[in-house]
């Protein structure tokens, strides 16, 4: 569960499919790192990223290890949650994105681990950035990451 200054988004995680990234997020989620983390680049009809700090986190996440890529079935549609990376299929860390719309080019490509249930209204409602870079000037922020256990009925 993300709470938004809009409200709360629901993150289904996939353990199945990309287990080292959602026990990375998990770990990174229990020490509060997204806490007050702003969506720093937001790109309109593609997605919104976080995970760059801008203030002390307690965490020293330069010194994490970087994750060998989980590529899977899951594909980057509206609301599909993939790990951040650089050119380098190996080198993802604590950043992630929220795909807004179909992003073909990004599967088997980024490794894919959750899918948002509820609220992606909210992320197309957070501050953008330009088209070119997306870098946004006064980015919105997560209050606060949670984790809750839904049970199969």
């Amino acid at each position: 569960m993300m709470e938004l200054e809009l409200g709360s988004v629901t993150i289904r995680l996939f353990s199945d499919l990309a287990p080292k990234h959602v026990e990375r997020i998990k770990s990174l989620v229990q020490a509060r790192f997204y806490d007050g983390m702003p969506f720093s680049r937001v790109i309109e009809g593609f997605m919104a990223q976080t995970g760059n700090p801008i203030k002390e986190t307690g965490l020293d996440y330069l010194r994490l290890p970087t994750l060998t890529a989980e590529f899977n079935s899951l594909p980057f549609e509206r609301g599909t949650v993939g790990m951040a990376r650089s050119r380098h299929p190996d080198s993802a860390s604590h950043q992630f994105f929220i795909t807004s719309a179909r992003a073909g080019y990004l599967d088997h490509n980024f490794t894919a681990f959750g899918k948002v249930t509820r609220g992606i209204e909210l992320i197309d409602q957070l501050r953008q950035g330009p088209p070119e870079t997306g870098t946004v000037a006064h980015p919105d922020v997560i209050k606060s990451i949670t984790f809750t256990t839904i049970r199969a009925v």
